[in-house]
């Protein structure tokens, strides 16, 4: 069922293409990988799994690439949720957890190091949930299943430094 979300994000974009210059890289299992030349940027990313509980938004991640900033690897979460103020935002992936920069709907790693650390624990897991309180004081999580993730942000890298 991932798979075919996967693969229908890949579609939409693709088809939403020319009006944002997005070129679609590949669809790896339930990650997809993007490159927007007018940027330039490439990136992985993925939709958190389905969920019954209330949303604000479509969670996803991704692992983004920018040459002409110098910046690789960058991760990015999209909460399904608004954030409370300063609500602490724990990413678990395997057995590595990480505190990460909150905004109202987003998250981020707090510096490079932690980028590398995030990419590096997505290769070898196979799971990675997000956790925080909303605005309202509910806990919630978003989960991403990670198999294609490292095809993904390979990808996309390379897109990048070949452009």
């Amino acid at each position: 069922m991932r798979r075919y979300a996967a693969i229908g994000l890949a579609l939409a974009a693709t088809v939403a293409g020319p009006l944002f210059a997005k070129d679609s890289l590949g669809v790896f299992s339930t990650w997809a990988a993007f490159r927007d030349a007018s940027v330039p940027r490439c990136y992985a990313i993925a939709e958190a799994e389905t969920s019954q509980r209330q949303r604000d938004f479509q969670p996803y991640a991704t692992i983004g690439t920018w040459p002409a900033r110098r910046i690789r690897g960058q991760a990015h979460f999209r909460l399904s949720r608004a954030l409370g103020e300063n609500q602490r935002v724990t990413l678990r992936i395997g057995q590595a957890s990480f505190v990460l920069v909150p905004g109202k709907a987003d998250a981020w790693a707090k510096d490079t190091s932690m980028d590398r650390a995030i990419v590096a624990a997505i290769r070898n897991a196979q799971t990675m949930t997000i956790y925080a309180i909303d605005a309202r004081g509910r806990r919630f999580s978003d989960r991403y299943p990670l198999a294609g993730a490292a095809s993904a942000i390979d990808a996309a890298a390379l897109a990048c430094m070949r452009r």
